[in-house]
């Protein structure tokens, strides 16, 4: 649906007879400082979210520091609990020759 230049006219005309020649400019001038006042309102919503998002990856950053910093120092601790807790390897051979690893008679 495409508007042909006549129908802007009948628009225009229709307009023109429903407001007045006099009401027009009001109007006019209402409409650009309504357009006006909804640009700076979407211009601060976006710098509001620009700076929720400046704020919320700087606390993102500094929380990861945090567990990186708890992660290197829980580091060593699980090193050295892990080389004292070590088993020696075993083959397969020797887990089935132990008694609790032999098959149970049933009765």
């Amino acid at each position: 649906m495409t508007i042909s230049p006549t129908q802007i006219l009948l628009i225009l005309v229709i307009i023109l007879l429903l407001f007045g020649a006099k009401k027009l400019p009001d109007l006019a001038r209402s409409v650009g400082r309504s357009t006006r006042i909804l640009k700076s309102e979407m211009r601060e919503m976006s710098n509001d979210d620009a700076q929720y998002q400046n704020t919320h990856n700087a606390q993102q950053h500094q929380q990861q520091a945090i567990n990186q910093q708890n992660f290197q120092q829980q580091q060593p601790q699980q090193n050295y609990q892990n080389q004292s807790h070590q088993q020696p390897n075993t083959n397969a051979e020797d887990f089935w020759n132990k008694p609790e690893n032999q098959p149970r008679s049933q009765n």
